[in-house]
């Protein structure tokens, strides 16, 4: 499913970071052909390297596609954390399928999480989703959000649901950022992923008002309290 409108997506700013340069090389090639374009900013190989250059998001980088398992094939939750942290948008790529990972790295703040073995055309997507701040669900995510699932209601963190709660009750994005300090586009991941998470329940909220709807009838917020 495509979620993204050609006739006006301009060139999409992707880094990578991957300990393999076949990776590397193999995403440079997908990239390359991709429509609409996709430019390969930079290549890392590991999270400490791209902080260094890209210590703030966003940058030049609208997107980061980062494995979980650098150089010492440890996985790396407190890299992806700091990369999310930073503000940057990051997608999970990763020949890991447990479900219990891919919460986690949902949980840290990843927008998307693609297990390698799905391949070119769910990364792809997942890419064009995420710097539209539209919620991506690749097969493997689907699979762990839905078996994480209680009642039809999604998991959210405590932090989403704050981000959730600021964002009713002002007028932008760029005033829950100011309010909880954090950056607009770490406002705009929380809100991509609750979606996401409502969407694979079957209970999607493509819109503000939607999303109210879902959080009264979850007991998230009260009506009093917008």
């Amino acid at each position: 499913m495509m979620y993204w409108n050609t006739t006006v997506c301009s060139e999409i700013s992707v880094a990578v970071i991957d300990d393999h340069d076949v990776i590397h090389a193999g995403i440079a090639v997908w990239f390359k052909n991709a429509d609409p374009p996709i430019r390969l900013t930079r290549c890392y190989y590991s999270t400490n390297s791209f902080l260094r250059d890209c210590p703030r998001g966003p940058t030049d980088v609208d997107v980061v596609v980062l494995d979980l398992e650098l150089t010492s094939r440890h996985i790396d939750f407190s890299g992806v954390e700091e990369v999310i942290t930073a503000g940057h948008r990051v997608i999970v790529f990763s020949h890991i399928e447990t479900d219990e990972i891919i919460l986690k790295c949902l949980d840290l703040g990843a927008v998307s999480y693609v297990s390698k073995s799905e391949g070119k055309e769910h990364l792809i997507d997942a890419i064009y989703a995420a710097e539209s701040d539209i919620p991506y669900v690749a097969p493997r995510m689907a699979g762990a959000m839905f078996r994480d699932r209680s009642l039809g209601r999604p998991s959210l963190t405590p932090r989403e649901k704050k981000v959730l709660v600021a964002w009713f009750q002002t007028d932008s994005k760029e005033l829950v950022a100011e309010k909880l300090r954090i950056s607009p586009s770490t406002v705009r991941t929380h809100l991509q992923r609750v979606r996401a998470k409502y969407a694979s329940v079957g209970r999607p909220a493509t819109t503000k008002a939607g999303l109210v709807a879902r959080a009264i009838q979850d007991g998230i917020i009260n009506i009093d309290d917008l």
